[in-house]
């Protein structure tokens, strides 16, 4: 193993195409894909930003708590050892994350603070990009 890639950190993790995102592009609700693919975090993420931006915090909590952890779950089947980059440039990464930038801002509304630094801290390290994006 050459020393430049043990001093280059963990891989990229790239999701394959998420099979929800098709239908949503097509109108398709976002309730009824994930009632269709409930393991697809885009379809959580996209419920969840429109609860949060309803002011339905709660709604938005749960929602992204779930695609949060449905995407965990994607995220090391996919070869994710807990660390490193998930880039916002790779779309079928961005229900992922998406959730994950909803899951904090809903945890900070509800004075779950140690949750909203965890996750924001947890998006910045995951993509940069996206913690930018969904600021």
């Amino acid at each position: 193993m050459e020393l430049n890639n043990l001093l280059s950190g963990p891989p990229e993790t790239l999701l394959p195409v998420d099979p929800a995102a098709a239908e949503l592009a097509a109108g398709v609700s976002a309730t009824d894909v994930a009632a269709k693919f409930p393991a697809s975090s885009l379809a959580w993420g996209t419920l969840a930003e429109a609860a949060l931006e309803g002011g339905r915090t709660i709604e938005a909590y749960a929602y992204a708590r779930t695609g949060y952890h449905r995407g965990l779950d994607l995220l090391r089947r996919n070869g994710w050892k807990g660390h490193g980059p998930v880039p916002w440039e790779h779309e079928p990464n961005r229900g992922f994350l998406r959730c994950l930038a909803v899951l904090g801002k809903a945890a900070g509304l509800i004075d779950e603070k140690e949750e909203a630094e965890r996750c924001a801290t947890f998006l910045r390290d995951s993509s940069p990009t996206a913690a930018d994006v969904l600021a």
